[in-house]
């Protein structure tokens, strides 16, 4: 057992992972902590040892575990985490909070964060991944985050700090976001609602929005996000190479390129994390035959692969 104080929120030894990722599949942590509040992050992480491996884990929406399980304290925030709160065009909300929630509040308020609206996952991964659609980013909005340090420590970070780039940021090792504030353009709240259900409405036709996936596998060999208008080329688009290698609709064990959408990984019902990183991995392989381009995960896959 680790050596640390006292804790309020909970604390479980040998805690499986695959009940808490989107695509259901995953090994054990050795820990996984949830904190009552901010106080109970910073202490827990203040008096963890040095030398133990600490893993922020949101909802598991963009997230392969391996299913030999993860040699790490995973932390996972939950409700003393999630508030939303506007003030003029200000939103701040916790790193547990959804993004379509944060989107909703936002609108309800007359403040444009639409495009939040149909990313899965909370706000921790989104400011993690720079998390973008439609032509906006996190990286646009946020005007500052909250995070707890290994050592402990609030720390404030700009979007300078965060150097955000495309799927990415460079967040400090081991450091746990707690919240995040953006700044959005003002809107008709009627007007951003209309605009979310037609958003919401694109997304369920042409995204396999009731099957097991992890959002977009691959990210874009053209370094940006769909913008969705009319005029967008898909020449350097995921999907559009892995159709011209032949991989929509691959299968390995349980899992599947998704027929309707080739760049979801989804769980049929039955696939192990081999499955779906074995799958991946050999549609990168296939794209890379065919077109030259190295497709790059933008799912992450963390952990260790089951030993006989």
């Amino acid at each position: 057992m680790i050596n640390v104080t006292e804790v309020r929120g909970r604390l479980t030894q040998a805690r499986p992972l695959n009940d808490l990722t989107w695509l259901r599949v995953g090994g054990p942590a050795d820990y996984l902590f949830q904190p009552a509040d901010i106080e109970d992050l910073q202490s827990f992480l203040r008096d963890l040892p040095a030398e133990v491996p600490v893993f922020p884990m949101g909802v598991g929406s963009n997230l392969i575990v391996r299913d030999g399980g993860l040699r790490a304290v995973v932390i996972r925030l939950g409700r003393g985490f999630n508030g939303i709160s506007v003030e003029g065009n200000t939103v701040t909300a916790g790193a547990a909070a959804l993004d379509a929630h944060v989107a909703r509040k936002a609108a309800d308020a007359g403040v444009d964060l639409t495009f939040l609206r149909t990313i899965p996952g909370s706000v921790g991964g989104a400011v993690r991944m720079n998390a973008g659609c439609y032509g906006s980013y996190t990286a646009d909005v946020l005007r500052k985050a909250t995070i707890v340090t290994r050592q402990g420590e609030v720390v404030d970070l700009t979007p300078e700090d965060l150097n955000f780039h495309y799927r990415q940021s460079d967040l400090p090792e081991g450091a746990v976001l707690v919240s995040a504030t953006f700044e959005g353009p003002s809107g008709n709240p009627q007007d951003l609602h209309d605009r979310m259900a037609a958003q919401l409405q694109k997304r369920d036709e042409t995204q396999p929005t009731k099957d097991r996936s992890a959002g977009s596998t691959f990210r874009n060999p053209a370094g940006f996000s769909s913008t969705g208008r009319a005029d967008d080329v898909h020449d350097l688009k995921a999907w559009k190479v892995i159709d011209d290698a032949g991989m929509r609709g691959a299968t390995m064990g349980g899992a599947q390129m998704s027929p309707k959408h080739s760049n979801f990984l989804i769980n049929t019902g039955t696939a192990t994390a081999a499955d779906l990183e074995g799958l991946g991995e050999e549609v990168r392989k296939k794209v890379y035959e065919t077109s030259g381009i190295t497709l790059e995960w933008e799912i992450m896959r963390v952990g260790d692969p089951l030993t006989e």
